[in-house]
């Protein structure tokens, strides 16, 4: 069993968290054994137990982040040591890549990042994908890694070697020696829901405002026109030599009245869309779900970011000119 260190920013905790449940697989199989701050004992010395079971991990995740960049902490201290440690070839450093951030002049930017091609796991359509995509990552790194060389044959660890091991396992027994599932369900009220809701709508506004500009300076002879019509309603058209090929409303309640709907007419009724996102949530996690009323219900599982909602939208979109 490796033991997994987490070094991260206390701002990401809700990552950490869920990263955590999305590898119990490797837990239940024996492969891991996770270990972050939250587990210190009350009356601890902080510093001194983080040291130490940085120090015994065999595999450290560095959970990536601006929060992560600006804690010194977490770059001069944690961050640092790992990559000492990774390049002595006694732990495996794995950066994962969790929000947007200017990262890839960092010191472990070296090193291969999760999720696959460093996209933050924020920017995942679907975030369950993203978290089982990390862990696919982390059970490969862990068949890759292999034990430590040594100079005598295998069996024949030397004895002060061995005695000193177990000197350090019996000083910190009692602070280490617990589970690792210690996630509490979370609770989210109507009023967080609804908070949750407007930003989502509010980000998805300034997404496709941008991203219509865009797609109408890279391409000549395309027209991209978006319109915010008031705080809850927007429209948008994308033109081709002058001719309308793709439009949509995108609605702040609607006719389901709690969700982000879709109408692929910019002049659609209010109370009508071809599709809508409605929010749900888990025991750590609010996220959008669609109601798969486009594809026939084949969606309903997917759990959007605001981020993965807006591309979500803005591929429909889109698609008539793809």
């Amino acid at each position: 069993m490796s033991k997994l260190f987490f070094s991260y920013s206390h701002a990401d905790e809700k990552f950490r968290d869920t990263l955590e449940k999305h590898l119990s697989a490797l837990k239940h199989e024996g492969l891991i054994n996770s270990w972050h701050d939250r587990k210190i004992p009350a009356g601890d010395e902080f510093d001194n137990v983080i040291d130490e079971n940085l120090e015994q991990a065999e595999v450290i995740l560095l959970l990536i982040s601006s929060d992560f960049i600006a804690s010194r902490y977490c770059f001069e201290i944690e961050m640092k040591r790992a990559l000492e440690r990774h390049k002595e070839g006694t732990a495996r450093v794995i950066p994962v890549i969790l929000r947007h951030c200017d990262w890839k002049t960092m010191p472990f930017a070296k090193l291969m990042a999760a999720p696959t091609d460093g996209r933050p796991i924020k920017a995942w359509a679907d975030i369950d994908e993203a978290y089982t995509n990390v862990a696919g990552h982390i059970r490969k790194a862990l068949a890759a890694m292999k034990p430590h060389d040594h100079a005598q044959p295998a069996g024949a660890m030397l004895a002060d070697d061995r005695n000193f091991r177990a000197v350090q396992q019996s000083k910190s027994v009692s602070k280490t020696i617990r589970s690792s599932n210690l996630r509490v369900r979370k609770t989210f009220s109507e009023a967080d829901q609804e908070e949750f809701l407007v930003e989502c709508f509010k980000f998805m506004s300034r997404f496709f405002e941008n991203s219509l500009q865009e797609l109408a300076e890279r391409h000549p002879g395309i027209e991209a026109r978006f319109r915010q019509i008031d705080a809850n309603r927007f429209t948008c058209v994308i033109y081709m030599h002058g001719n309308a090929v793709s439009r949509c409303k995108i609605m702040l309640g609607g006719m389901f009245g709690n969700g982000i709907s879709y109408s692929m007419n910019d002049n659609a009724s209010d109370n009508s869309c071809n599709e809508n996102l409605s929010v749900q949530h888990d025991d750590q996690n609010l996220y959008l779900t669609p109601t798969g009323m486009r594809f026939g219900g084949g969606e309903r599982d997917m759990k959007l970011s605001a981020e993965g909602a807006a591309e979500f939208y803005w591929t429909m979109l889109i698609e008539p000119i793809q």
